[in-house]
C-alpha cells in the first residue's frame, strides 16, 4: 500500500487524536452541523433558547456523527482495504484497531444518549431511531442504489433534532421540518453521488451499489444537479413556512450560486476538481445560509437598537 495517496481533508500527524479525527473525517461535521443549528435557530421564534440547549445540540450532533463514521469505517474496512482510494484509511492501515474503534462507537453512542436526555424527553424518546438510521446506512450500499439519499436523510435528521430539542414539540406548521429535512436530505444526496464518482468501477466490480455504478458516470452527474434543484425548492418551501424575511432569501440565493458553480467543476470525464466541489463548496454553502438565517433572526434586535 505504499505510494498511495491520503484522502482529502485527512491530517497529518502520528498521535491517537489524529488518528480518530481522520477515522471519522472531522472537517466534514461542518456540513449538516450548521443545518442543526439552524433548526435550534428557527425554534427560538416559539421558544425562549438558552445556551445549554445550543452546546447539547453541537455536542449530540458531533457524537451522533461520529458514531456513524466510525461505525461505517468498521463495517466496511475490509472493502477499504481494496480500493486504492481508501486503503489508507486507519483500519486498513492498521493505524487504529478493530476494537479501538469500536470503543468510540460505544463511547459516542453513550455520549449521544446524554445529551438527548439532557434536552428533553422527546429527544431521548426518539435518539435510538436517530441512531438505527445512521448506523444502519453503512450496509444499504449492499442492496440499494440509492444509499445516497439514506445518507442524506440520516444528516437530514440534524435541523429536525436541532427544532425538538428546543421546543420540544413538532413545528408548525408540520411541513416546515418535513421541507428543511428533504433539503439537507437532497443536498447531501447529491453531493454523495459526486463523491461516489471515482469508485463507480470499483463498485461494479465488487457488486457494490451506487448511482455511479448504476448508471454512469453522466446520468449520475445529472441526476445530482436534479437533486440540488430540489434542495433550493425545499429549502425556499422552508423558508416560507418559518415566514423568514429578505435575509433568508439572500442567503438562499447565495446557496443556489454556490450549488451552481460546484456542478460547474464537476464535468463527465473530467473529475480533477471534485475534492474543491465536495467540500468547499458544500462547508460553504451550510455556514453561509446559518449566518443569514442567524442575521434574520436577530435583524429586529438590532433594528430595536438603532430607533433607540
Amino acid at each position: 500500500m505504499t505510494g498511495r495517496v491520503q484522502e482529502g481533508q485527512t491530517f497529518t500527524g502520528t498521535s491517537r487524536f489524529v488518528a480518530f479525527v481522520n477515522l471519522v473525517k472531522l472537517p466534514h461535521t461542518v456540513f449538516a452541523l450548521p443545518f442543526a443549528l439552524i433548526g435550534v435557530v428557527l425554534a427560538s421564534y416559539h421558544h425562549r433558547l438558552r445556551l445549554a440547549d445550543v452546546g447539547w445540540v453541537i455536542l449530540a450532533f458531533t457524537a451522533a456523527r461520529f458514531a456513524a463514521m466510525a461505525f461505517n469505517r468498521i463495517v466496511d474496512r475490509h472493502i477499504d482495504a481494496e480500493n486504492p482510494r481508501t486503503a489508507m484509511r486507519e483500519l486498513p492501515r492498521g493505524v487504529l484497531s478493530t476494537h479501538e474503534a469500536w470503543i468510540s462507537v460505544i463511547v459516542a453512542v453513550a455520549v449521544f444518549l446524554i445529551c438527548a436526555a439532557a434536552l428533553n424527553p422527546l429527544c431521548l424518546y426518539l435518539a435510538p431511531l436517530a441512531l438505527a438510521w445512521v448506523l444502519g446506512y453503512s450496509y444499504t450500499k449492499r442492496f440499494t442504489r440509492w444509499s445516497h439519499l439514506v445518507l442524506g436523510a440520516g444528516l437530514g435528521i440534524a435541523p429536525v433534532g436541532g427544532y425538538l430539542a428546543v421546543t420540544g414539540a413538532w413545528s408548525r406548521p408540520w411541513w416546515l421540518l418535513v421541507a428543511l429535512a428533504a433539503g439537507v436530505t437532497t443536498w447531501v444526496g447529491g453531493f454523495d453521488i459526486l463523491y461516489a464518482l471515482p469508485d463507480e468501477s470499483f463498485d461494479r466490480a465488487h457488486a457494490l451499489h451506487s448511482i455511479p455504478a448504476a448508471v454512469g458516470e453522466r446520468r449520475a452527474i445529472y441526476i445530482s444537479r436534479a437533486l440540488h434543484c430540489l434542495t433550493i425548492a425545499a429549502l425556499a418551501l422552508a423558508g416560507a413556512g418559518a415566514h423568514l424575511g429578505v435575509l433568508y432569501w439572500c442567503g438562499l440565493g447565495i446557496a443556489a450560486a454556490i450549488l451552481f458553480y460546484e456542478h460547474s467543476l464537476v464535468h463527465p470525464g473530467n473529475l480533477t476538481k471534485l475534492d474543491a466541489a465536495f467540500f468547499m463548496m458544500n462547508g460553504m454553502l451550510s455556514i453561509t445560509l446559518l449566518f443569514f438565517v442567524l442575521a434574520e433572526r436577530i435583524r429586529p434586535l438590532i433594528a430595536l437598537g438603532w430607533s433607540r
